[in-house]
């Protein structure tokens, strides 16, 4: 039986994608911030689930706690970073900004550099994590989200550059979802809306794949291609 670790799997995407995994012969380490709704997801299937609680913004912890849920679960073969911050900021309130690169960048980190040095000990691995198609390019209404993306973008290349070289079965995968039915979705106009359950589904088959990228759902694709090519100074009127 394969084992996996979702962190941030509370609710949204990491939720039902660590419910998917379930029902596909995957042991699941779950994590987040709310004991109880860990809770309540293991209730569904006590065998299945391994729960722990804790922020991802506890950076001196963090290793710690992922090595005590690996050792209860006998391993990991697949850790996904599910946990994100955003907000729509337009006044530029700093907490905000703040708490968004507190977890988007500084507890992605952990996590992932986590992930790799154990992948790396193992031998073989895949980590992956829920970037955005918001990485492409910077937003006047969520500098610091749009912003700590790109990072995560360009710190998985990276990993997935360092796994090249070391010539492991060590896989990196960057998932771009574009709006997903969860409470992160805030932006003025939404379009293109995923189900929660479309969603995870996408990102599991993936995952099957050792996809190294993917947009979520797949139409995003051509979102991310027009955000590309747009020039600057037209880029700066929107």
């Amino acid at each position: 039986m394969k084992k996996a670790i979702i962190v941030g799997a509370s609710s949204g995407i990491g939720r039902q994608l660590a419910v998917i995994l379930s029902q596909n012969n995957y042991k699941v380490g779950v994590t987040g911030r709310r004991l109880e709704l860990l809770q309540e997801l293991k209730a569904t299937s006590p065998d299945s689930f391994f729960i722990l609680d804790f922020d991802v913004t506890n950076i001196a912890k963090v290793p710690q706690y992922l090595q005590q849920l690996a050792d209860e679960m006998g391993g990991v073969d697949l850790l996904v970073m599910s946990s994100g911050a955003g907000k729509v900021n337009s006044k530029l309130d700093h907490g905000i900004e703040k708490y968004t690169n507190d977890v988007n960048v500084a507890g992605f980190t952990v996590v992932a550099d986590w992930a790799l040095n154990y992948f790396e000990q193992q031998g073989a691995g895949h980590f992956a994590a829920i970037t955005s198609v918001a990485a492409i390019r910077g937003s006047r209404q969520a500098p610091a989200y749009n912003a700590s993306k790109a990072y995560q973008v360009n710190y998985l290349e990276g990993m997935r550059q360092r796994a090249g070289n070391l010539k492991m079965p060590i896989y990196v995968t960057d998932i771009r979802p574009g709006f997903v039915d969860t409470p992160m979705a805030k932006a003025e106009k939404l379009f293109w809306v995923a189900s929660v359950d479309k969603a995870a589904k996408q990102i599991f088959n993936a995952l099957q794949n050792k996809r190294s990228m993917v947009y979520i759902t797949k139409r995003w694709r051509l979102v991310g291609f027009l955000f590309r090519i747009i020039p600057g100074f037209l880029y700066k009127k929107l």
